[in-house]
């Protein structure tokens, strides 16, 4: 299944450049200035990886097969449980349905016992865990955030933005903003070369800063690996959506590529892949030890 990476999505707008206040059309009462709005919005940024780290949801995807003409050929869906893991990397992607039919039940207690030996097997390394230990696993961490913030501070040189006007979306006064990259830019690093490719639209809440929404176009063909992995082709479309979990935080509701791309050297495939994300609990250890399925 194809998946579009949420947190990616974010960097892409989550950027600052020095453009004057407009005034939004019908009304008096001026937009925002640009520079401070995008501030708050960075002040706010916290990569969906993260947040989803403090969860656990489920994750419908659905990938449908496209004839030249867009006529639908055939569709795969998935369902998941997705559980975090105490180790970065390791969260625990328990498949429940396939096609609309679940998962053997002998499968998934299968599947659930080798999670738990794991899963206590880790809570053990935790526990034993020496002060140089975690001194190096912290020492990681800060230097992924580091470089994240470096691509921020690249990509906010790189990109111009407008601020295009005031709407409401979802029930939410939004600001809307467009991104494509400069005509003199000259990125350095690897991610931002791929994420010029990309303009597009995006919408914010007015108050709180947060990404409601984001649609873009991919301008030219991106390659991944090499081209090994995969290439996408120009002109395929993204879309992503976020929604207010328990009035509190904001998070995934949908992701979706719709467009031509080859995956690993393989036939070119078009494409409409759709991630849906929904009945979101908070972590805890127990949650991870011992699984217990979200009601549907």
């Amino acid at each position: 299944m194809m998946r579009v990476s949420a947190g990616t999505l974010l960097l892409l707008v989550a950027l600052a450049c020095p453009l004057p206040m407009l005034r939004a059309q019908g009304t008096e009462k001026p937009l925002p200035a640009l520079p401070s709005f995008l501030q708050e919005v960075r002040r706010n940024l916290l990569s969906d990886r993260q947040l989803l780290s403090q969860y656990t949801f489920l994750e419908k995807g659905t990938l449908s097969h496209l004839e030249k003409g867009g006529k639908v050929r055939r569709t795969e869906e998935s369902v998941f449980e997705v559980y975090p893991s105490p180790e970065r990397g390791r969260s625990y992607r328990r498949l429940i349905a396939k096609d609309g039919k679940p998962v053997d039940p002998r499968e998934l207690e299968k599947k659930d016992r080798e999670h738990d030996l794991e899963m206590q097997a880790l809570l053990r390394k935790v526990e034993r865990e020496s002060a140089g230990d975690r001194q190096k696993r912290l020492a990681e961490e800060a230097e992924e955030r580091r470089k994240e913030g470096l691509l921020l501070d690249e990509l906010l040189q790189l990109y111009d933005i407008r601020m295009v006007g005031r709407e409401i979306l979802e029930g939410y006064p939004v600001i809307q903003l467009a991104f494509r990259a400069r005509p003199e830019a000259r990125p350095r690093s690897r991610e931002a070369k791929m994420m010029m490719k990309i303009a597009g639209h995006a919408w914010f809440h007015e108050s709180e800063c947060q990404l409601i929404r984001l649609e873009a176009e991919l301008l030219d063909t991106l390659s991944i690996g090499f081209g090994m992995l995969a290439r996408l082709n120009k002109g395929a479309q993204v879309s992503f959506r976020r929604r207010k979990i328990n009035d509190e935080i904001w998070l995934p509701a949908e992701s979706r590529f719709t467009g031509s791309a080859r995956i690993l050297l393989l036939k070119g495939l078009n494409v409409d892949a759709r991630t849906e994300y929904s009945e979101y609990r908070r972590f805890s250890v127990q949650t991870s030890v011992t699984i217990q399925s979200p009601n549907p």
